[in-house]
């Protein structure tokens, strides 16, 4: 890991040298970031900790709830580098790309290199060309101003992935479409033909042969900018089943359509940032809505329904160099659109992100205000994030139960970070 640092130092160090002859501009940037974070109960993370998600339900044994544990950390796995690219003119078309890159993948090794975007884009006049692994449409650049690295997640849509998208603008008026494919961003299924254990596995959307779509308006009109869209998605959950010991190939999928409205207004000091979603099996967008096995049919093959939240955000920040915010996040479990089928017991195969941990999540709500001092490449902040959740019963849709058996857990971050950007 030492070699690759003091390679990637050097690399950068001599971009802005290499290939100017060929009239290409290469611009290094990046960032030293450290997280301190404290949590007041266990909760469901990844990147190390560091990315936060909802804490996990109550688990009794003798009258002691073992997830009741506080922890505390310090990590710079997110530190960033990457390089933007000004390239030559290829006929009437402007050609720019972007590497980039941070430590928060994990291996053998704890922590390892990880790709966030690579991507080469092309532009004329109102139109844009973008192919390789960028933002996800609902997610772009278009994101709370939180401190944590979680970015508003589980609330707001989080993935970079690899597509080809377009854009053209008239005026004001835009409209995008996209074909987006999962890499570091999955969906949960089932692990394989006889073990119906949840697992995340892009062979879930590839083995689908539909790439993921978006289509989308959006409208920039001074300090205002909305976005209108649809996102829609094609699984194969299984390709072999099981049935008295016998292996067959099966012809399953599932389908989903989240549409989604996002309204922003932003000058210097202030901004008001708002996503709502109706969501159906979003979990490769890092939110805890799956989808669910609803019938068995003869020749082993199951009958699969998308389960539905309506998730939303609300931001709100003010300030330059001393900058606060307020972020707001309410998710509700709608359940799915049939009843779910039971294999026994009341035992129902809901995949999602997290497994099985959160099948009995009802709501979660999320209260996280913080504050920043900002000046040329030097930020530090503190933020306060209070994140609780409703776990209950399963229905027969999926929907959680509203009856005395419904508990409430909460978890109590805060979160500093320092950054120094170059």
């Amino acid at each position: 890991m030492k070699k690759v640092i003091i390679m990637a130092a050097a690399l950068m160090a001599s971009l802005p040298f290499v290939c100017a002859q060929d009239s290409i501009r290469i611009k290094p940037y990046g960032f030293v970031r450290n997280y301190l974070t404290f949590d007041s109960r266990k909760t469901y993370t990844v990147v190390g900790g560091e990315y936060n998600m909802i804490p996990f339900d109550i688990d009794t044994v003798d009258g002691v709830d073992l997830n009741d544990v506080p922890s505390m950390q310090l990590q710079a796995l997110t530190s960033r580098f990457g390089v933007d690219i000004i390239g030559p003119k290829l006929g009437r078309w402007s050609s720019s790309g972007k590497l980039e890159g941070d430590f928060g993948g994990f291996g053998n090794n704890n922590t390892v290199l990880r790709l966030r975007l690579a991507y080469v884009r092309l532009t004329c006049g109102g139109s844009e060309l973008v192919v390789g692994q960028d933002w996800h449409p609902l997610s772009g650049s278009i994101m709370p101003e939180v401190l944590g690295m979680a970015a508003g997640a589980p609330f707001r849509p989080h993935s970079r992935t690899p597509q080809v998208r377009a854009t053209h603008y008239w005026g004001s008026l835009g409209f995008s479409a996209a074909l987006l494919w999962q890499l570091q961003y999955m969906n949960n299924g089932p692990k394989d033909a006889g073990d119906p254990t949840s697992t995340a596995s892009i062979g879930f959307a590839n083995n689908a042969l539909w790439p993921e779509a978006f289509l989308g308006a959006n409208l920039k009109a001074g300090i205002l900018y909305m976005q209108l869209g649809v996102d829609a998605q094609l699984l194969r959950p299984r390709t072999h089943a099981v049935v008295g010991g016998e292996t067959r190939k099966v012809d399953e999928t599932v389908a989903s359509l989240t549409p989604t409205i996002y309204f922003q207004m932003a000058e210097d000091l202030w901004s008001i940032r708002i996503r709502t979603l109706l969501a159906q099996n979003t979990s490769h967008l890092n939110q805890l809505v799956g989808y669910a096995v609803t019938g068995v049919n003869e020749d082993g093959s199951w009958n699969y329904s998308p389960m539905q939240a309506s998730i939303s955000y609300l931001n709100i920040a003010y300030g330059k160099k001393v900058r606060c915010n307020l972020f707001l996040g309410y998710m509700k479990n709608l359940g799915a659109g049939e009843s779910l089928y039971d294999f026994g017991g009341g035992t129902y195969r809901i995949y999602m992100k997290g497994g099985e941990e959160f099948t009995h999540l009802n709501s979660v709500w999320r209260v996280a205000p913080s504050i920043s001092y900002n000046v040329k490449a030097f930020n530090i902040g503190l933020e306060y994030e209070v994140t609780a959740c409703t776990y209950g019963d399963l229905g027969e849709r999926g929907q959680i139960l509203l009856n005395d058996r419904l508990r409430n857990v909460v978890d109590h971050r805060i979160c500093a970070m320092m950054k120094y950007n170059f």
